[in-house]
């Protein structure tokens, strides 16, 4: 597998990895798409393994729309974005957890379709976050607004008219993340031919919408490698915490207080010849002392610990490196010491979290794979294009538990909440529960 091995001893705190999955515990929230900790795994217990159209189904609602952002949650309210019924405006939509529609809020026109029918996305792309009191939603078309939970808008920005106009050419889909009373923004887009700088990382007062600090995020990237797809995520421990962008050919780590860059990783696009659409679409996934970094295409896929300066792509911060095997659209899985990657073609591989050993390569369900596994209940949700939704039971050795068909085409990724499985279709909202 072209494993590269750092020197370094391992830490405590990389000892220890997976133990993120104790800080989720059953009842949490689901305020960024990636789940309470970013990283795709739930506390929730009583989950069912087995479901589909007409079984374990609580309620089901038809949306006005279609789009393959993954909804957020918060005590009894749902958030998505999604197009309306007219295929231009963008919307944010709030549904009770009964199945009922409270309110939409517009995010205005402008809806971008990228690739033929539903092959790739649209400019509903981005995920919500929320607090618990106010909901933020983006759009591809430079929308950033901020709502209440009443649907009362609050604040609204075009980040084209303040950032530039995108220039990206799959949409702008990253979704902004929300920590403390900030809300982190990456941008990273711009001209394939050219030295156009358009590269932005921005955080906000996520009262106001006023620009706390902001950084132009370099690169050598070219091409189409200029494009990031991928969401910021914040990494935080006992000992370090940082934003991490990862995109045009680097992970970077940034000061939460005031964006500055405390570290960079590269080496990302570094085969015999620069790969000109290596552009970047999964986004890392953190662990207690570990990052997961992918790359894109079957490209490589390195881990390193937090707490680097400069440039690490050659020092011992890098754990291990694998030179091929990354998935393409799906982040990365981190539980209970073992890294699961959801390839592109199907391919579910597991490796060991401290050293990049491959325990298993398994092909699941033929199809492509766009959502990000999650974990709960002793449980992996496995989600592929068509609807066709793998569940796995975590270990070195691979067990297939169920595999369920839900008829709907799904690029979302599945929400753990409240004793309920939610899945966004292109066409529908599921509310999935175990029989009582």
């Amino acid at each position: 597998m072209g494993k590269i091995r750092s020197r370094a001893p391992l830490t405590l705190s990389l000892i220890i990895v997976g133990m993120f999955s104790a800080a989720s515990h059953a009842g949490d929230n689901w305020p960024h798409w990636r789940g309470p900790q970013n990283n795709g795994l739930s506390g929730e217990t009583g989950l069912p393994a087995e479901f589909g159209p007409e079984r374990n189904v609580a309620w089901k609602v038809t949306l006005p729309g279609w789009a393959g952002s993954t909804p957020v949650a918060w005590d009894d309210r749902l958030f998505l974005t999604s197009a309306a019924a007219d295929k231009d405006e963008l919307l944010l939509l709030c549904f009770n957890t009964k199945g009922e529609r409270l309110w939409s809020a517009s995010l205005g026109r402008g809806n971008k379709v990228t690739g033929p029918s539903k092959e790739e996305g649209n400019s509903a792309s981005p995920s919500p976050s929320t607090d618990g009191t106010h909901v933020w939603a983006m759009a591809g078309n430079g929308t950033l607004a901020c709502f209440d939970f009443d649907g009362n808008e609050v604040w609204r920005h075009d980040l084209q008219d303040k950032y530039g106009k995108f220039n990206i050419g799959w949409g702008m889909t990253s979704s902004p993340v929300l920590d403390g009373d900030k809300l982190y923004i990456q941008l990273m887009h711009g001209p394939m031919r050219g030295d156009g700088k358009t590269a932005v990382v921005a955080a906000l007062n996520k009262q106001t919408g006023e620009e706390l600090w902001r950084i132009d995020r370099e690169s050598e990237a070219t091409f189409e490698n200029k494009h990031s797809y991928t969401s910021p995520v914040v990494y935080r421990d006992g000992e370090h915490e940082c934003l991490l962008t990862h995109g045009a050919d680097y992970l970077v780590a940034h000061s939460l207080e005031d964006g500055r860059e405390l570290w960079r990783l590269g080496g990302l696009n570094a085969g015999a010849r620069y790969h000109p659409t290596l552009r970047f679409v999964a986004s890392p996934t953190v662990a207690e002392g570990l990052i997961v970094v992918p790359t894109a295409k079957g490209g490589p896929m390195v881990t390193v610990k937090p707490g680097g300066q400069g440039n690490i792509t050659n020092t011992d911060f890098v754990v291990w490196k694998n030179e091929q095997g990354t998935p393409d659209v799906s982040c990365p899985l981190v539980h209970d010491g073992l890294v699961y990657l959801a390839g592109e073609q199907g391919i579910l591989t597991c490796l060991d979290a401290k050293t990049g050993e491959e325990y298993y390569k398994q092909r699941l369900h033929g199809a492509r794979y766009r959502a990000s596994p999650v974990y709960a209940d002793g449980k992996i949700y496995i989600v592929a294009r068509d609807g066709v939704i793998t569940v796995v039971k975590p270990g070195k050795s691979f067990e297939m538990l169920a595999e369920n068909a839900m008829g709907e085409e799904i690029s979302a990724s599945p929400v753990i909440f409240g004793g309920r499985i939610y899945l966004r279709s292109f066409d529908s909202l599921f509310s999935i529960e175990a029989s009582k």
